[in-house]
């Protein structure tokens, strides 16, 4: 992972933004909102395809030091003078439009999304598994190019296939439990709002997946149609959570174990495709292809080939921007 090459400084101005890149900032937050109604699609992702997934990782970063201060540093008396020049390192002008945006997009897409998955359930989950298979190329390409603690890179080594696998089958046992949905009750929304937020730190992981393989998706996407503040509310105390807890331990585990850990988040997405499979009974096992057979299938490659042509773009995208720096140095 990296971060933003040049964060704003404490008191030093932030650059002015004029309403066309005001606008465009909104776009981008609804483009994000979008993926994260979607599983299968990261908002992580799709900000890195934009441009503003360093600006938001160091913005985020900045907004809970600024949080946490006056508690930590309330005692020695540089709480609240802590607390500002966290505040001052934001990118407001950048993440207000940007959480704008997402906002919108959710609440909007949410509405859709219900809708597909009550009318073609087997279609929405062939799409779904289309999707989180394509998705699979992000963590894997990562991990390649990131190296591990003994300098290697590139492929894999036998001990990495090995973790890989191990976590493949054990997520695959687990969604393979025969517990059906978990009930939306306060002590599970609250874990499952702070593992969803974690989508927005890992590229190629979809909070809207993780929410889908705990039997949560459904209630989540019917909780922000119907504005359903008591399960809104305890989502989002998750959400908060996640943010101060599960974002930096994913940050760090980024910065000093990036390979493992993208090698285990292989595994962990590769063994979830169980619970994506289209044809379940009403308890949610798995059976045999049964009529609508051809719509799902379909469904699947157009997933499929929507997340390839998502990482095409995003890989040009960054070679674009890494050539122009290289033209610039």
């Amino acid at each position: 992972m990296t971060h933003a090459s040049s964060p704003v400084e404490a008191g030093e101005p932030q650059a002015r933004r004029t309403p066309t890149l005001i606008a465009l900032d909104v776009v981008r937050g609804a483009a994000i909102g979008t993926a994260e109604t979607v599983p299968g699609v990261s908002g992580g992702t799709v900000a890195l395809m934009t441009g503003v997934y360093e600006t938001l990782l160091t913005s985020a970063g900045h907004l809970i030091a600024g949080v946490r201060a006056p508690v930590a540093d309330g005692l020695r008396g540089r709480g609240l003078a802590h607390a500002r020049d966290q505040f001052a390192r934001v990118r407001w002008g950048v993440i207000l439009p940007i959480g704008i945006g997402m906002v919108a997009a959710l609440l909007t897409m949410a509405h859709v999304m219900e809708g597909l998955l009550e009318d073609h359930p087997e279609t929405m989950r062939g799409l779904f598994l289309g999707l989180v298979l394509a998705s699979l190329a992000v963590p894997f390409r990562h991990s390649r190019a990131s190296a591990a603690r003994t300098g290697h890179t590139g492929a894999w080594t036998g001990r990495e296939w090995l973790i890989a696998v191990v976590a493949t089958v054990a997520v695959g046992i687990i969604v393979s439990l025969p517990a059906g949905n978990l009930s939306p009750e306060p002590y599970i929304l609250v874990p499952a709002g702070a593992l969803a937020v974690s989508a927005l730190v890992l590229p190629g992981l979809s909070g809207s997946f993780l929410l889908l393989t705990l039997g949560l998706y459904e209630p989540t996407i019917a909780a922000l149609n119907d504005r359903d503040l008591g399960y809104l509310a305890w989502f989002a105390i998750g959400l908060v959570i996640g943010l101060v807890t599960i974002v930096k331990l994913l940050q760090w585990l980024l910065e000093h174990h990036r390979r493992l850990t993208l090698v285990i988040l292989t595994g962990v997405m590769a063994g979830s495709l169980l619970a994506l499979w289209p044809w379940q009974d009403a308890d949610g096992a798995r059976i045999a292809p049964t009529a609508p057979v051809l719509a799902p299938v379909l469904a699947m490659v157009a997933g499929a080939a929507l997340v390839a042509a998502v990482l095409v773009a995003e890989h040009r995208v960054l070679a674009r921007r890494e050539g122009a720096e290289a033209t610039e140095a």
